[in-house]
C-alpha cells in the first residue's frame, strides 16, 4: 500500500461523522429487525393467548347451556307430571299457574297480583235497592235514601249488606255526614268473600276510608292504612283484574309514598301470565296441546315463561330475571369463578350489552340452543395454563426495551461526538481563518517597507520611522509564531517550565509599559497600580508574561468604547492577584466557562469583528495551572470583565 492511499485511510478513518452512515446501517437496520420480529412474536402471541381465551369461553358456554338445559327440562318434566308439586314455584320472583277452560289458578296464589280471567260472580238484583235509589236518584233526597239503606245493611244476605253499605255511605257524604259515612266504610271492610260490582268489598271499603281520610285531611291515619293496603294489595290477597288491580295500586301507591320498583318483579310475573292466557286462547283446537318455552318483554319487565299442555289443561312455570340468576344460574356461580368466567343473558342484562359489544365473548343464541335467552360467556380470569403467555410477553418487552435502549444510547453517543467533531471542525476552521489574518497583517507591513526600503524610495528624515513599523511588525510576527509554538506544547504537554522567585509587581509593571508603547498609537491607555506590599511568586518568566500580556490584548480588542485598561497587582493573604479590568463588551453567564476551550471566541466578538485566534485565553489558563494557581472571571454583558491570575505566594 502506497503512501497516498495510507493518507487517504487515514482521512476516512479520522473524523467520526464518516463513520456515521456506516454505523448507522450496521446499528439501526439489525436492531430495527429484530423489533420487528419481537412485534411479530407478540402479535402471534397474543393471537395464540386470545385464541385459547376463546376456547375455553367456548367450552365454558357449551357445558353452562347443559347445565341450564336440565334445569329447565326439570321443571317443563315437573309441569308435565299430574303430581306436580305446588312449592317448585316456592323461591321469589316464580309464579306456577294452571290454566283450565274457564279458570285459572296460581301457586302460591299471593305471587299473582292480578288474574287474566275471573269468572263471573252472581251479585244480588237491583230489586232490593230500588226504593233507596229511587230516593236518591230522582228525589235526590239522600236522607231518606239514607235511612232505606241502613235497614238494608241489617240484612243477613252479605252481598245485599256489602251493596247496602257501599250505597249508604255514599248517601251520608252526600249528606255531608262525613263521620257516619267513614263507620259504614269501615263495616264494609269487614265483609269476606263477597264481591260488588265484581270488586271484593273489603277492597271497596279500605280504598273507601282512604280517599274519605284524604278528604277530611287526616294523614296519620290515612298513612297508616293506605301502607296496609298496599301491602295487601302486593302480597296478592285479592282475586283482581288488571284494571281493578292497577285502578287501586295507582290510588294506594300515591297515599303509602311506595316505590313503583317494589312491586315491579311481581307485576312482570302477573303480566307474562297474561301473556300466556292470550296465547291460549288464541290456539286453534286443532293445534293439540301448546309446549314452549319463552322470554317476554312485557310493559311492566321481562319474564321467561315454560310451560306444558295436556288437552284442556296448561301448566307453566313463570319467573322473573331474577329468578333466572338467583336460582338457575347462582348454582353454577361457584363453577364459573373456578373457571374465570362470568355468563349473562343478552336480552335481560342490558347493562351488559357495552361489554358485549367491546370484549371477546362466546355466543349462544336461543334459537341454537332451546333455550329462552341467548347466553354470553366472558373471561374474568384467565386460566392457569395461560399464565406463560403472559412471561413470555413480559420478557418480550424487556428485550425490545433493552434494544431500544442500546440503540437510542448509541445514536445518541455517536450523534454527539459528531456533533462536538463538527464544532472542532468549526473552530479550527475558524482558528487557521484567523491565524491566517493574523499573519497577514504584519507580513503585508514587512513586504511593503521591505520594498521601499530594497528601491531606496524613502526620505531620509521617514528612515526611523520606517525601522521602527519594520521593527513592531517584526515583534509582532514574533509572538504569534512562538504564541502558536507555545500553545501546541501545551496542548501536547511538552511545554517546560523555568521556575523562579520573581516580584510579580515588578514583572507586571515591565509587561504593562511594553504593552503601553505598542497600543499608544492607538489610543489606548493602562493603568497599573499596586499595594507596594511584597508580590512575590514561583513562576516561569516568560510564560507569566505571555499570560498577562494575552489579558491585556484580550482587554484592548473587547474594550471598543473605553479605551482605558485597568491592573492591579495586590496581596491576598497566601496568594498574589494580577487583576486586568476593562470596561468592555463583557461575556454572557453561559459562556463564560466556554471561553477557556481552545478555538472558541465570545458571541460578542462576532458581532464587533474583533479578529483573534480563539487561544489567548486557553494558554492564560494553561499557564496558570502549571504555576498551581488560578484563574478567576467576574463579568457582565455591557459592563465590561476582569480576568484575575492567582498564584500561591512565594519567599
Amino acid at each position: 500500500m502506497n503512501l497516498t492511499s495510507l493518507m487517504a485511510l487515514k482521512a476516512w478513518l479520522r473524523p467520526p461523522r464518516h463513520l456515521l452512515a456506516p454505523f448507522l446501517a450496521l446499528t439501526l437496520v439489525p436492531a430495527g429487525g429484530l423489533v420487528w420480529l419481537g412485534l411479530r412474536l407478540l402479535e402471534q402471541d397474543h393471537a395464540l393467548e386470545s385464541q385459547r381465551l376463546q376456547d375455553s369461553r367456548e367450552r365454558a358456554a357449551d357445558l353452562i347451556v347443559t347445565a341450564l338445559e336440565q334445569d329447565l327440562s326439570a321443571a317443563e318434566h315437573q309441569l308435565a307430571a299430574s303430581s306436580a308439586s305446588p312449592a317448585m314455584a316456592g323461591a321469589d320472583g316464580a309464579v306456577r299457574v294452571v290454566f283450565g277452560l274457564r279458570e285459572v289458578a296460581a301457586y302460591p296464589r299471593n305471587r299473582l297480583l292480578y288474574y287474566p280471567y275471573l269468572p263471573a260472580s252472581p251479585g244480588p238484583s237491583g230489586e232490593p235497592f230500588a226504593a233507596g235509589e229511587e230516593q236518591e236518584i230522582r228525589s235526590r233526597d239522600s236522607v231518606k235514601a239514607a235511612a232505606l239503606f241502613r235497614e238494608l245493611a241489617r240484612s243477613p244476605d252479605p252481598a245485599v249488606r256489602a251493596g247496602a253499605l257501599v250505597r249508604l255511605a255514599r248517601n251520608l257524604r252526600k249528606a255531608g255526614q262525613l263521620e257516619a259515612a267513614l263507620a259504614a266504610y269501615v263495616e264494609l271492610a269487614r265483609l269476606r268473600d263477597v264481591r260488588v260490582d265484581g270488586v271484593p268489598a273489603d277492597l271497596v271499603g279500605r280504598r273507601a276510608q282512604c280517599a274519605l281520610l284524604g278528604e277530611l285531611k287526616r294523614e296519620g291515619p290515612l298513612r297508616s292504612q293506605a301502607e296496609a293496603l298496599y301491602t295487601d294489595l302486593r302480597g296478592g290477597r285479592w282475586l283482581l283484574t288488571r284494571a281493578v288491580y292497577q285502578l287501586h295500586m295507582e290510588e294506594v301507591r300515591g297515599w303509602a309514598g311506595a316505590d313503583p320498583k317494589l312491586e315491579a318483579e311481581l307485576e312482570s310475573l302477573a303480566a307474562g301470565v297474561e301473556w300466556l292466557w292470550q296465547k291460549w286462547n288464541a290456539r286453534s283446537r286443532d293445534e293439540g296441546p301448546p309446549n314452549g318455552r319463552e322470554f317476554v318483554e312485557t310493559a311492566d319487565g321481562p319474564v321467561t315463561i315454560l310451560w306444558q299442555g295436556a288437552g284442556d289443561r296448561l301448566a307453566a312455570l313463570v319467573v322473573s330475571s331474577g329468578y333466572v340468576e338467583r336460582q338457575w344460574l347462582a348454582r353454577l356461580q361457584r363453577w364459573m369463578e373456578s373457571q374465570g368466567v362470568r355468563a349473562w343473558f343478552s336480552e335481560m342484562n342490558g347493562r351488559h350489552g357495552g361489554e358485549a359489544a367491546s370484549r371477546a365473548v362466546a355466543r349462544r343464541a336461543r334459537q341454537d340452543t332451546g333455550l329462552p335467552w341467548t347466553l354470553l360467556v366472558a373471561t374474568t380470569r384467565p386460566p392457569a395454563e395461560l399464565e406463560e403467555f403472559a412471561g413470555r410477553r413480559r420478557l418480550l418487552f424487556i428485550g425490545l426495551a433493552l434494544i431500544g435502549v442500546l440503540v437510542l444510547a448509541g445514536v445518541y453517543f455517536t450523534g454527539r461526538a459528531v456533533a462536538r467533531e463538527l464544532a472542532v471542525a468549526r473552530l479550527q476552521s475558524e482558528f487557521v481563518a484567523a491565524v491566517s489574518h493574523e499573519f497577514r497583517t504584519p507580513l503585508t507591513s514587512l513586504r511593503q517597507f521591505t520594498e521601499i526600503l530594497a528601491e531606496r524610495r524613502m526620505p531620509e528624515d521617514r528612515r526611523d520611522g520606517y525601522y521602527q513599523a519594520l521593527l513592531r511588525a517584526t515583534n509582532r510576527l514574533h509572538r504569534l509564531v512562538e504564541g502558536l509554538l507555545d500553545f501546541g506544547r501545551m496542548e501536547a504537554g511538552a511545554s517546560v517550565y523555568r521556575f523562579e522567585l520573581l516580584d510579580a509587581a515588578a514583572l507586571t509593571g515591565a509587561v504593562v509599559e511594553e504593552f503601553q508603547r505598542e497600543t499608544e498609537s492607538r489610543g489606548y491607555r493602562v493603568e497599573f497600580t499596586t499595594n507596594g506590599g511584597e508580590a512575590q511568586v514561583s513562576a516561569d518568566r516568560e510564560s507569566l508574561t505571555r499570560a498577562i500580556w494575552n489579558l491585556l490584548d484580550n482587554a484592548e480588542k473587547y474594550s471598543p468604547g473605553c479605551r482605558t485598561v485597568w491592573v492591579e497587582t495586590v496581596r491576598e493573604d497566601r496568594q498574589v492577584a494580577i487583576r486586568v479590568r476593562d470596561r468592555g463588551l463583557g461575556i454572557p453567564p453561559q459562556e463564560q466557562q466556554e471561553i477557556f476551550r481552545k478555538f472558541v471566541r465570545g458571541s460578542s466578538s462576532k458581532g464587533v469583528k474583533v479578529k483573534g485566534t480563539g487561544i489567548g485565553l486557553t494558554m492564560v489558563h494553561h499557564i496558570v495551572q502549571a504555576h498551581g494557581g488560578s484563574l478567576r472571571l467576574e463579568s457582565r454583558p455591557g459592563e465590561g470583565s476582569t480576568f484575575t491570575i492567582l498564584l500561591p505566594a512565594g519567599g
